[in-house]
C-alpha cells in the first residue's frame, strides 16, 4: 500500500491535479506491481511562498510548475522498478496533465509491514 503525497503550488486546477494523481497511480501498477484498487493520496495546494525549491538544483531549471511526490511504500523494490517508476511518472504527468518533466521531483520512503495499519488500529498486513 503506497501512501502517496502530492504537493503543487495553488496555481492548478481540480481536474489537473486530479490528473497527476491518476499519473502517479498509474505508473505505480505499472511498473511497481501496485493493485488498481490501491489507492491511497493526499494532494495538496500551497499559495505562493508556502512551496520552496531552488529552480536550477543539480542543472535542472524548474519553475512554480514544479510538483513535488512523496511515496511511502513497503522496502523491497528493485533499484531498476524504482528508476522505471520515476520515469512513468514523468511520462504519465506530462501527457495527462501538461507537468513538464523537468517540474517532477519524486521521493520514495520504505518501511516494513508492521508500520501500516489500514483502520481499526489493526496491524492487517501481519495476518
Amino acid at each position: 500500500m503506497p501512501l502517496v503525497r502530492i504537493d503543487v503550488l495553488d496555481e492548478r486546477d481540480d481536474d489537473t491535479l486530479a490528473a497527476i494523481g491518476d499519473a502517479v497511480h498509474l505508473a505505480m501498477t505499472e511498473t511497481i506491481d501496485v493493485p488498481a484498487d490501491d489507492l491511497f493520496q493526499v494532494i495538496n495546494r500551497h499559495p505562493a511562498g508556502h512551496l520552496r525549491y531552488d529552480p536550477g538544483y543539480m542543472g535542472i531549471r524548474r519553475d512554480n510548475g514544479i510538483v513535488f511526490i512523496a511515496i511511502t511504500m513497503r522496502a523491497g523494490r528493485t533499484v531498476e522498478q524504482k528508476k522505471a517508476l520515476y520515469r512513468r511518472i514523468t511520462e504519465l504527468a506530462a501527457d495527462k496533465a501538461g507537468v513538464e518533466p523537468r517540474n517532477v521531483l519524486v521521493s520514495i520512503t520504505e518501511n516494513e509491514l508492521v508500520d501500516w495499519s489500514f483502520g481499526n488500529g489493526d496491524a492487517q498486513l501481519l495476518g
